[in-house]
């Protein structure tokens, strides 16, 4: 199989923004079922009991109560997620530019320590991405710590599966950036139009085997976090059969 395949299979499988996204589908359903719940709730209430009695009133109240959180509080959490999402797609949109035969993308990468935007392996060396979404403007020398504090624990778990030193960058997909290719504490800030151009002029550092070699361990490592979350959430799984079959039997 050739680079350009693998790398095209490994895409589909994880694709760029799948773990933000599949984060707003949660919160969207648990939303909607909560309110749908409260909803059929006070409904059944009103018509066996009256639309007088306290248990009704009091129903109805906490649907008010629970429409006022989702309007102001889940609502734009959502939106914070699905633009965050929106962002990594993006992103991930335009590191495909860089998806051939020398380049190496993963998106969406979870070691079991956090969840990396993507990373990337070609003849520039390894890098990994971490996407911002919100809409700036961007300060460079003002950027939080905690995002910085985030972007190098990402370089560090990189750099301790490849053995090899990883280039952090800070990617605004949306954001006007004050200083774009400025570092700050040893991150690269970089708005998203300038992320193709920016890879494709690092001088080269990895020969073919090289990043053939840091590419397998990292699908290795993936591999194996999978496996691990797929073999817990089996047992999980069975321990809640084997309760409910306990219960059942007294």
């Amino acid at each position: 199989m050739s680079a350009k395949a693998d790398s095209a299979g490994l895409q589909g499988a994880r694709p760029a923004g799948r773990h933000a996204r599949l984060s707003v589908l949660r919160l969207r359903l648990r939303t909607l079922l909560v309110l749908g719940v409260l909803a059929v709730l006070t409904a059944f209430i009103g018509r066996s009991l009256g639309l007088r009695d306290p248990w009704f009133l009091a129903s109805a109240v906490g649907l008010l109560v629970v429409m006022f959180v989702v309007a102001h509080h889940v609502i734009p959490m959502l939106d914070r997620r699905d633009r965050g999402a929106r962002g990594e797609e993006q992103v991930g949109a335009r590191l495909e530019e860089l998806s051939d035969e020398r380049w190496r993308v993963i998106h969406d990468a979870s070691f079991g320590r956090g969840n990396v935007d993507h990373i990337l392996v070609g003849p520039g060396g390894v890098f990994t991405v971490e996407t911002k979404s919100h809409p700036g403007p961007v300060q460079v020398r003002r950027l939080h710590g905690e995002t910085i504090r985030q972007v190098h624990a990402e370089r560090k778990l990189v750099e301790s599966i490849t053995g090899l030193p990883v280039e952090p960058l800070l990617v605004f997909s949306a954001a006007w950036v004050d200083r774009p290719r400025a570092r700050r504490k040893g991150v690269r800030v970089l708005p998203a139009h300038m992320l193709p151009a920016y890879l494709a002029e690092r001088p080269a550092r990895l020969s073919s085997e090289e990043i053939a070699s840091a590419h397998g361990a990292l699908e290795a490592a993936l591999s194996e976090h999978e496996q691990l979350a797929a073999d817990h959430g089996l047992l999980h799984g069975l321990e809640r059969l084997h309760l409910a079959r306990q219960s059942g039997s007294r």
